[in-house]
């Protein structure tokens, strides 16, 4: 789903133009010391731009996707073909969207098969009911790949995003065959709030602004479990609140679910002159990213997860991830596709995004052997 470009791998070194933009849709807020009207216009205009690089996500996806490091047949629905053919990433973005990609997929595809066969309220027999609630969605397309497929246990899929975004989803889906047949009996409040009931599960697309999200809040989400084992999932999109809200928005989800993993892919900011430029980079680009300030160091993920009640968490940066987790055959298939000459920064970039798992309570039996 959530498989795009590692964000601004290039762009913060200023070779591409600014085409690298990152898929993230978190929901930062910017004006600190303004006056009301002027905070409440700049935060607006801060939404407007984090929202606008799921444009640039999705182009990234597919370029991944075209030149052959990823298999995703439901990319380019998500990328118009008005402007021309969509842009080609370079070499280091494309390996950056595959790693970044194929380490949450397995770590969902864990979470998703892990336990299975001892069955759970609200599934059928012998199989396991399980959750998913992406935050910060877009046009990611992960819960078509998921849908896909034959043999998942049966699963209940959430999507959250702003109002603009979930309407325009919709659009995509209804306009598009392949995507139409998999999200099936499909039924709307409003555009921005609809749901889907494909033949093994169910699906949510949520129309809603995360800080409105908290443990004390009385929002509700139409169709959210809270006795089945669930994941969330935040791919570059809490690392955009502020520290009160990203912990707000974990917190409504802890607090009111007993069997819950998270897992974060976001920047690490570890204090060198790259993250500097990084921060430097991002501002320009009129965004702000609050976790970069707090997150300086990978061990501060554990605690900032230990604080809403997680138990177990581990994370690994990307460049560990393709290191560790991706097997020589693999590695020489990628190398052919298009080589990278420049191994040095393609480290040093992937050194600083991370994926971060973390759960707590029963259902995550797959993921307690990865690290």
């Amino acid at each position: 789903m959530s498989s795009s470009s590692i964000p601004n791998l290039l762009s913060l070194r200023g070779r591409d133009g600014g085409r690298g933009r990152s898929r993230s849709r978190g929901r930062g807020r910017g004006g600190h010391g303004l006056g009301p009207e002027a905070a409440a216009s700049r935060g607006q205009a801060h939404d407007l731009t984090i929202q606008g690089t799921d444009t640039d996500a999705a182009v990234s996806r597919l370029s991944a996707v075209d030149m052959g490091y990823l298999s995703d047949p439901y990319a380019r629905y998500f990328v118009t073909s008005l402007g021309g053919p969509p842009a080609r990433r370079f070499p280091i973005i494309n390996r950056g969207t595959y790693t970044r990609t194929t380490a949450i997929d397995s770590l969902v595809r864990s979470f998703l098969l892990g336990h299975e066969g001892q069955g759970e309220s609200g599934g059928a027999a012998g199989v396991t009911t399980k959750q998913i609630v992406s935050l910060g969605a877009g046009t990611d397309t992960r819960p078509f790949r998921l849908f896909g497929q034959q043999g998942r246990p049966h699963l209940i899929y959430h999507e959250i995003d702003f109002s603009v975004t979930s309407a325009r989803k919709l659009k995509t889906v209804e306009a598009a065959p392949p995507l139409a047949s998999i999200l099936t009996n499909r039924s709307t409040g409003e555009a921005s709030d609809w749901s889907s009931q494909p033949w093994n599960g169910e699906y949510f697309c949520h129309g809603l602004d995360l800080r409105q999200l908290s443990p004390t809040t009385a929002q509700s989400l139409p169709g959210l479990r809270t006795d089945v084992p669930t994941l969330i999932l935040s791919e570059c999109c809490l690392c955009y609140l502020s520290q009160e809200e990203s912990e707000g928005v974990l917190g409504y989800f802890s607090s009111r679910i007993p069997n819950v993993a998270v897992i974060i892919y976001e920047p690490v900011h570890l204090g060198d002159a790259f993250s500097d430029t990084m921060v430097s980079n991002l501002a320009a680009r009129n965004i702000h990213m609050p976790s970069l300030e707090r997150r300086r160091v990978d061990g501060e993920q554990a605690a900032r997860l230990k604080i809403i009640g997680l138990e177990t968490t581990r994370y690994l940066t990307i460049d560990r991830i393709w290191s560790k987790w991706v097997g020589a055959e693999e590695k020489e298939r990628v190398d052919s596709l298009e080589g990278l000459d420049e191994v040095e920064e393609w480290q040093l970039l992937a050194g600083h995004y991370i994926v971060v798992w973390s759960f707590r309570g029963d259902g995550f039996e797959g993921w307690r052997a990865i690290a």
